[in-house]
């Protein structure tokens, strides 16, 4: 059992059995504190509240925040009003109830106390602010987040700088992994760069109410081979990661060079990534000559999702925005949308709704843009799974990959090893070798199959060209998931984009 885990079980013991003795210096049968909701009944009752405050926490997640209010107004039955001690009913209840259920210093007061008592204004607005921060932060953890998107890999669906509302519910809320870390920082302290939470506690994957990722749905993740990265955001980070590098560089230049800026980071601080789940657990998804398959049928194609094509125009005519706009077509050049292979013929990055509606003046002519083995621009080695001899798979022509499943039993053999030993090794913390000759242990035991124990997704980018998914790292572990893009809450470029506030995401 892991710390995390001991850790809470002991804090839950704690709450009740600190609980159990104040109740009985309220004059409440002991025993009732260890029955769940029915010692909220009791709080509210001896307190003479009113019975719709308990109600109340039966609402998800903002019920948590009447249970934590009951319980600040029941320490203020023992006289403890001082904004340490509402801290510690927050923040330590495992600590700060059993002392005042067994301190012989401590006694119920009731209500006539709390009746005489007046807070400051300044108290009134520490409260207020210390509150409003915990309130905020639940809400950031098992509500919903705003998330800015920060790359083109998913243009046009969404556009840079698009600041959206992301659905911690839609697939459950996930109890984060580092819990005493910085309200509102992800993993980095603004101005001292340093890491923004502790590892003292590390609690497991564990997420309530869950519900599956469902194909198409466009989701934000944590970055799965972030878990160790070059912290240098200009080269690498999430731009160049860790793995790349070593496959580039090999493992002891890498080290030699980057020794003392290489960390390592728990799945909830790695880079928040937003991309549409292609395929889920079980699927077997592959591109065709730059169209998606998924079980063998054609992926739904989105109006908004985009590819390169290649445009030829008669000779002597330059193409430029312009002209582009008047046939149905935007571009943004900084994005690399409009790239000129030769003088009369230029890469052009159409969404599928602009391809159905495309006004071509006479001497034009549209041809798909299918990327090549020898493309440079577009290298294979980069494409995962790294090491499959002899591979001819392109962006456009790759796969099948299968996606693993929970449940799902694969053989161990140097194909499946090849494609699924980050599963087993990394995301599902086995100890796997590989001791040649087709023979390979897991956990030190001798294993020729091996069975997954969480769902996998393949997230790719709607900007099919122009974005760093699932073909270049692999499998999104269900562990990573965030939660659900559901709104464009607001949206800006030189001033806001007006059509696009208050969206929804398809």
């Amino acid at each position: 059992m892991s710390i995390g885990w001991i850790l809470f079980i002991i804090a839950a013991i704690g709450w009740h059995i600190g609980l159990y003795g104040m109740f009985k210096k309220a004059g409440i049968d002991g025993w009732k504190a260890f029955i769940p909701l029915y010692n909220t009944w009791c709080m509210v009752d001896k307190m003479k509240l009113g019975k719709l405050w308990f109600f109340l926490q039966l609402i998800p997640i903002a019920g948590q925040f009447i249970t934590i209010w009951i319980c600040i107004k029941f320490v203020e039955h023992f006289g403890r009003f001082g904004f340490l001690h509402h801290a510690a009913t927050v923040l330590f209840p495992f600590i700060y109830f059993p002392y005042l259920g067994f301190s012989k210093n401590e006694k119920y007061a009731g209500s006539l106390v709390v009746n005489n008592y007046k807070k400051s204004a300044a108290r009134e607005w520490i409260d207020a602010a210390f509150f409003a921060i915990v309130a905020a932060t639940l809400i950031r953890t098992f509500v919903f987040e705003a998330y800015t998107i920060p790359t083109p890999s998913m243009e046009k669906t969404l556009l840079v700088n698009d600041f959206l509302f992301v659905s911690k519910f839609s697939y459950g809320p996930r109890i984060p992994n580092t819990p005493i870390a910085m309200p509102f920082v992800h993993h980095t302290m603004p101005i001292t760069n340093t890491k923004s939470y502790l590892e003292w506690i590390h609690i497991p994957y564990t997420r309530w109410f869950a519900s599956p990722v469902k194909r198409n749905d466009v989701v934000v993740f944590n970055f799965p081979v972030n878990d160790t990265l070059i912290n240098d955001e200009v080269n690498y980070g999430s731009r160049t990661t860790y793995y790349e590098a070593i496959r580039q560089m090999g493992r002891e230049k890498v080290w030699d060079v980057y020794k003392d800026i290489i960390i390592t980071r728990p799945v909830d601080k790695r880079e928040n990534f937003i991309k549409r789940c292609v395929g889920v657990g079980g699927d077997v998804v592959q591109v065709v000559n730059g169209k998606v398959l998924v079980n063998g049928q054609p992926q739904e194609v989105f109006p908004q999702s985009q590819r390169y094509y290649r445009l030829q125009v008669p000779a002597n005519d330059y193409l430029d925005n312009d002209k582009l706009k008047d046939m149905g077509i935007t571009v943004r050049e900084d994005q690399g949308d409009k790239l000129q292979e030769s003088p009369n013929v230029f890469r052009i990055n159409i969404t599928n709704e602009e391809k159905q509606h495309l006004k071509l003046p006479p001497g034009y002519v549209l041809s798909d843009f299918i990327v090549d083995v020898n493309d440079p621009n577009f290298p294979v080695k980069q494409l995962f799974p790294y090491y499959l001899s002899n591979s001819t798979w392109t962006v456009d022509n790759y796969g099948p990959v299968t996606v693993p499943k929970k449940g799902m039993k694969i053989e161990l053999n140097p194909d499946n090893v090849i494609r699924y030993q980050r599963c087993i090794e990394t995301y599902e913390e086995n100890k796997f070798e590989d001791k040649g000759n087709g023979q390979y242990l897991v956990n030190g035991q001798p294993a020729t199959s091996y069975t997954f124990k969480m769902d996998y997704f393949w997230m790719m980018g709607d900007n099919r060209h122009n974005s760093l998914d699932s073909r270049y790292w692999g499998f999104v572990p269900e562990d990573h998931v965030v939660g659900k893009a559901s709104l464009i809450w607001f949206s800006w470029e030189g001033g806001p984009r007006w059509k696009r506030l208050f969206r929804s995401i398809k």
